[in-house]
């Protein structure tokens, strides 16, 4: 497990080195061992188009009955991006524009990215986060700059007021919510944080020093991370598997808990053929992300059997229905999936 772990830190020490950087014509310094078969290749285009398909006139995909237009769009907006293509190249970038100006125009004077009607609107904003800070990075216009970097300020700001005294996330603010947390909500604002840090938009400190706290007091013994403080009980897979991911891309590389994390991990994820556990898909988007930092033999072979299984698992028309959230999202996290090996966008790099 320590040479896991040493792995992951020799590859962010390298890609560092490398400077690992993105273009915008969507190529990039970093390097796949494994090139993508044919197969591959045709399933992810299909999949791509499948999901620009559903995106709306207004810019913006809906999970089932129209609800969390923040969170799906972010999402999709996410999967598209990992092609390669940005606001303004690349097949995908009237999408990508579109999603982008959605979600700008989502923003609350308050900070919110998203609607407070919706009943878990943290999730669409660390969404929505992350996804507009990728963006930022890529865009070429100063006014559309200036509009993304006042939309990101003012979400951090936001983020920071709805944590809660514990120093998590629920699923709504500390305020509105009675301070509940849990721990998925959670590592959608600590990686939403991460990507505006990245970006250079200020983020305090003290915010993610609490979050990382928190995952702490939430992990087990045996290194499972629990559904919340409030709740306490046993590890969850999933969440377990954010949180780790977590933790590494808020640069705990030499963090006690990783440790555990990854051996838990390892214990409930590494068999691909399981269909028992729930948010299956939710849990190996995180876990995926951890495989791709690692890198090496570990990578090639969980890559390879995941590919296998997704496609699959792949509906004719290139969407994927499993899941609770619907097509929309379990596409999305699919699809990202696939293309990590392309080390494209900046939250996903080794």
């Amino acid at each position: 497990m320590k040479r896991t772990i040493q792995i992951i830190l020799l590859a962010i020490i390298v890609s560092s080195n490398l400077g690992n950087v993105c273009f915008g014509d969507g190529s990039s310094t970093s390097k796949s061992k494994t090139p993508y078969t044919v197969e591959e290749q045709r399933a992810i285009t299909k999949g791509l188009d499948w999901l620009a398909s559903q995106q709306t006139r207004s810019g913006r995909w809906n999970g089932p009955g129209g609800r969390y237009p923040a969170a799906m769009t972010a999402m999709a907006g996410i999967a598209l991006s990992c092609e390669g293509s940005t606001a303004t190249q690349g097949k995908y970038s009237a999408n990508i524009r579109r999603a982008i100006d959605y979600l700008t125009a989502q923003s609350q004077p308050n900070g919110l990215i998203g609607s407070q009607l919706d009943d878990r609107y943290i999730y669409g904003h660390g969404f929505a986060m992350l996804f507009l800070s990728q963006a930022l990075g890529e865009e070429e216009d100063a006014d559309r700059r200036a509009t993304l970097i006042d939309v990101l300020t003012r979400a951090v700001v936001f983020s920071g007021q709805a944590q809660t005294s514990n120093g998590g996330w629920g699923y709504v603010s500390a305020k509105e919510g009675n301070d509940f947390d849990e721990g998925s909500t959670t590592i959608t604002q600590v990686q939403g944080l991460r990507g505006c840090r990245n970006a250079g938009i200020p983020v305090p400190k003290e915010i993610i020093d609490k979050a990382v706290n928190y995952i702490h007091r939430c992990t087990n013994d045996d290194g499972g991370v629990i559904y919340s403080l409030k709740s306490g009980g046993g590890g969850r897979p999933a969440i377990t598997a954010a949180a780790v991911s977590c933790l590494l891309n808020a640069g705990e590389y030499d963090d006690s808990c990783v440790e555990r994390q990854l051996e838990y991990c390892k214990k409930n994820l590494d068999n691909l053929s399981s269909s028992g556990m729930g948010y299956w898909h939710y849990a190996h988007y995180y876990y995926a992300q951890v495989k791709y930092r690692a890198g090496g033999d570990d990578w090639e072979t969980y890559r390879s059997q995941m590919s296998k299984r997704l496609l699959s698992e792949m509906q004719p028309n290139g969407s994927w229905t499993q899941g609770y959230n619907g097509p929309v999202m379990t596409s999305a996290i699919n699809l990202t999936i696939l293309q990590l090996n392309k080390g494209l966008l900046p939250i996903y790099q080794r």
